[in-house]
């Protein structure tokens, strides 16, 4: 079989990663309820969900899940990426691997987190800044605490326990990590998972819907090999990621294409657009595609012919981000033994970018007198009385949150000739340029910074000095480098040694 192209930008764990902040609040009620095709006990929802469902959508015998398993793994088993994380499965600190992992995985790509995890230290913020959803490292590092303080350095071994105990562990999340690590047959199911099984079973409904979701998650339960339950959860998000892909997927290459409902959807409406064949193609469909059955493509969205077996699934259209509006100031004095440092104020702990660093900011405000009256009463509630005249307007800066596009007017404020400010409130802090660079900032602060570093005398835009990196991109092995190394390896330090034993 030809190899698949690399990785197109599939590994997000979106879905999952929405169903498990649903989820944190009703953590007493999280267990995964059994599907009616589990082979268990059906819950009440399922007995509704049942008479809507026509069986053309679930898999009709073990002899068809068998075959699914076994091709699924099959293709994995020779076409599997190497990333960083799989080698650790089965040795030890297996658990704590797995559980860095996914929750970096979490709607970003698996191109971008194989560097951020290369880097990964034990101050979370620092190493996850441009990351993105910075409350995952926030609840990764409780949880981490709480393995070690209140459960004796011993990580819960299943999904119900771990989605239970552990701050921030979602249903996906607790599945992973119970079945990759600990072997525990529970299937999962994340974006990649829901449109590979969508497309399987020609499922046209919006995934993220409750009903929808219900429906994925039994078949997910009923798929996975209970031999080999970690390695087939992977193998499923490896396709969706890899082969059955959003927009070009290659089902020429696709282990169970014998299977997939979509692509014979596709065949269907080839033969009947040709005129090949007299009536109707002996191809079987859903009973119930009359607008009554709830998995099929909507009435309003019927099929498109140009869309082959991207029809399947279709996701209701996302709103757009909210605009808002910021002011925000880089004041930058002398150093006290030379060179030039920079304001940074600590955001609060909850709410957007929570406990990350920043320039002084202040909202939008209607006209530019009040804008900059409002800047500098932020400024000077940080850093004492100032200069207002040397306060000057450099530009803007656009960045788009997942939710939330802010427009940044930036400012700057340089404070020459004066005797430097020592000390600040809590909440503050000087950094020198440098320091900047490897402090625990957001994406768009570096914007920000990149702005006023090319307003300033002898510096270009595009100049090196104004472009910024991670600061785990250096070819010299950085700092975070360092602690991964010993977080990974068994008896270095106490810190690194009770985090090992907590994935035991």
């Amino acid at each position: 079989m030809r190899k698949p192209r690399a990785a197109v930008g599939s590994g997000h764990r979106r879905q999952a990663a929405s169903q498990e902040r649903r989820q944190k609040h009703a953590k007493s009620n999280s267990q995964a309820k059994p599907s009616a095709c589990d082979g268990l006990a059906r819950q009440p929802e399922e007995v509704v969900l049942q008479a809507s469902v026509s069986p053309y959508h679930l898999f009709r015998d073990i002899a068809e899940v068998t075959a699914f398993r076994r091709s699924l793994l099959s293709w994995y088993d020779q076409e599997k990426r190497d990333l960083p994380w799989r080698r650790r499965v089965g040795r030890r600190g297996a658990g704590t691997v797995v559980w860095v992992s996914e929750v970096m995985l979490q709607q970003t790509q698996v191109a971008t987190v194989i560097n951020y995890y290369t880097g990964w230290m034990q101050e979370v913020n620092q190493l996850w800044a441009g990351l993105g959803y910075y409350s995952r490292g926030r609840r990764l590092q409780e949880g981490a605490r709480k393995v070690v303080e209140e459960l004796g350095g011993h990580m819960p071994r299943t999904a119900e326990t771990l989605q239970q105990l552990l701050p921030g562990v979602g249903r996906y999340t607790a599945g992973a990590i119970a079945s990759i690590a600990f072997g525990q047959a529970t299937g999962v199911v994340d974006g990649n998972v829901a449109r590979v099984l969508c497309r399987v079973r020609a499922i046209g409904a919006d995934p993220s819907s409750t009903l929808v979701s219900q429906r994925l998650w039994g078949l997910a339960q009923q798929l996975v090999d209970p031999a080999r339950p970690g390695d087939f959860n992977q193998a499923a998000m490896e396709l969706g990621a890899t082969v059955c892909t959003p927009q070009r997927p290659l089902c020429s290459q696709c282990p169970v294409q014998s299977l997939c409902r979509a692509r014979q959807r596709v065949e269907r409406e080839q033969l009947l657009a040709s005129r090949s064949l007299s009536g109707n193609p002996d191809v079987e469909e859903c009973a119930l595609n009359t607008g009554q059955c709830q998995l099929c493509l909507p009435a309003s969205e019927p099929w498109d012919q140009t869309l082959g077996v991207v029809n399947f699934p279709r996701k209701a259209s996302r709103k757009p981000p909210r605009e808002e509006s910021s002011a925000t100031c880089v004041l930058e004095q002398p150093g006290a033994l030379g060179g030039a440092q920079i304001l940074l104020v600590q955001r609060p702990n909850s709410g957007l970018l929570a406990g990350l660093w920043e320039f002084p900011s202040v909202t939008w405000e209607p006209s530019e007198q009040l804008q900059r009256k409002a800047l500098l009463q932020e400024l000077q509630r940080w850093a004492g009385p100032l200069p207002a005249t040397r306060l000057r307007h450099l530009g803007e800066v656009v960045h788009t949150f997942s939710h939330i596009k802010l427009t940044y007017q930036v400012y700057g404020l340089a404070l020459e000739g004066q005797t430097p400010v020592t000390t600040v409130p809590a909440g503050a802090r000087w950094l020198t340029q440098e320091e900047f660079h490897t402090a625990a900032v957001s994406t768009a602060m570096k914007k920000v910074f990149r702005v006023y570093q090319g307003q300033q005398p002898g510096t270009c835009k595009g100049s090196k000095r104004s472009q910024v990196s991670s600061p785990c991109s250096r070819k010299k092995p950085c700092m975070g480098q360092q602690v991964l190394d010993n977080f990974f390896r068994p008896h270095i330090s106490t810190d690194a040694s009770n985090l090992n034993s907590a994935a035991q």
